[in-house]
């Protein structure tokens, strides 16, 4: 497992700014304060999510508030209620809001077992977080109405700035994302949007959001975003569609399985074409052989979660009959990550990533031990975020991407 790093004093002798300083001007994460280095634009801290402190010691790594928003990615692993209780106290009158996950994302790249913390300091950034309960009860033109109420009132009280984003974490078991992204495109306006699916490492049983203290299923907390540094929202994959093609024949859209594919037992179908057993389906297998739709002139992941004892096909995201599949290849997973985050540094380097990374991506790079190669180019670039069940991109939800905001300098520095 990686092992933790944390930025800022709490982090300890064993990090010194000096060593900071070097690792910085090798292409590695922005450098960490210290005596002689001012805080991060975007403050990062990442601990053992097994420590009865571990709140404690997340509030001392990420220095000295005020936070406009402080973000948690919790292991599984974590005591959920009591980390989450020990955090509102500890950040006081700073929102804080997270989710459980399939994996962290913390400063030395992929890692498991720990929370993982981001806090955005008032002086560069106003937030509000909206709590969405009880997702499958939605009243769209209420939660429309408080989008616009929230943006007006960002705009309002920092009318200066003008850029703009927003962040979603929402249950990954709840089988609602799609309906909630469609209604939330409608409120946002221009703001684009990302976000992420709540995960469970590996069990896919129980899932969690956080906000400001109470720890909730079925529900969703979306962070609205203002800010006077300049953002960009991105969404990459390294998938590539064949010309093999299939065509859902029976489904139970609402549970998101697939019983046949081309009139045949759905498993059974999926693993002859990929000239397969179908015993020989697993996890990696979806992850090394996903299928794709085509919607507006793109290509969209549906990414299989896993398959039922019958042989039905569970799906993350929305699948209904009469649905036509494309086999997807991958490209050189490494490769297309480093051209992809290099794109991101042009014109200017961004001075923290936050990313929602499909848990299929994690699951690919381990089968095929590029997990320390991935891991070298997440720390590189300063990314910090969760291996999730699903991602958001604006309306749309999506599988087996990585999903994110880049955050550059401020133009006008303070």
């Amino acid at each position: 497992m990686d092992q933790p790093w944390q930025e800022g004093p709490g982090a300890g002798a064993d990090h010194p700014a000096q060593t900071a300083g070097a690792r910085h001007a090798a292409g590695g994460p922005a450098p960490m304060a210290g005596p002689d280095l001012p805080w991060p634009l975007v403050r990062r801290a990442c601990v053992e999510a097994a420590l009865p402190d571990a709140a404690e010691r997340l509030c001392a790594d990420l220095g000295p508030g005020p936070f406009a928003l402080v973000v948690l990615f919790l292991s599984p692993q974590a005591d959920i209620a009591r980390l989450t209780a020990g955090a509102a106290q500890c950040f006081g009158a700073a929102p804080v809001v997270g989710c459980t996950t399939a994996g962290e994302i913390g400063p030395q790249g992929y890692a498991e077992g720990t929370v993982v913390a981001v806090a955005l300091p008032a002086a560069d950034f106003a937030a509000e977080p909206l709590l969405i309960e009880d997702l499958g009860d939605l009243n769209p033109q209420a939660l429309i109405g408080r989008l616009i109420r929230s943006r007006q009132g960002l705009a309002r009280a920092e009318p200066a700035w003008d850029h703009e984003f927003a962040f979603l974490m929402v249950d990954g078991l709840s089988i609602r994302e799609d309906e909630l992204t469609s209604t939330l495109a409608s409120g946002l306006g221009p703001v684009p949007l990302f976000g992420g699916s709540a995960g469970d490492g590996t069990r896919f049983r129980q899932t969690f959001v956080l906000h400001c203290g109470r720890v909730l299923e079925n529900a969703a907390v979306l962070a609205m975003v203002r800010t006077r540094c300049p953002v960009r929202v991105f969404n990459l994959d390294h998938l590539v569609p064949t010309d093999r093609r299939m065509v859902v024949t029976g489904a139970d859209p609402r549970r998101r399985i697939v019983h046949r594919i081309n009139a045949e037992p759905a498993a059974r179908e999926y693993a002859r074409l990929l000239g397969k057993d179908p015993g020989q389906l697993t996890s990696f297998t979806f992850a090394a052989h996903p299928v794709v739709v085509r919607i507006g002139g793109q290509h969209h992941v549906r990414a299989i979660q896993q398959v039922l004892d019958n042989g039905d096909l569970v799906f993350f995201s929305a699948i209904d009959e009469g649905l036509v599949l494309t086999l997807a290849e991958p490209l050189n997973m490494v490769r297309h990550l480093e051209g992809e985050l290099a794109a991101l540094s042009a014109p200017a380097r961004p001075e923290a990533i936050l990313a929602c990374d499909c848990i299929l991506r994690r699951m690919e790079a381990q089968e095929k031990q590029l997990s320390g190669a991935v891991s070298t180019l997440l720390r590189r670039h300063g990314v910090v975020g969760f291996s999730t069940y699903g991602e958001q991109l604006n309306a749309m939800h999506v599988n087996q991407t990585m999903t994110g905001v880049a955050i550059y300098p401020p133009r006008d520095p303070a």
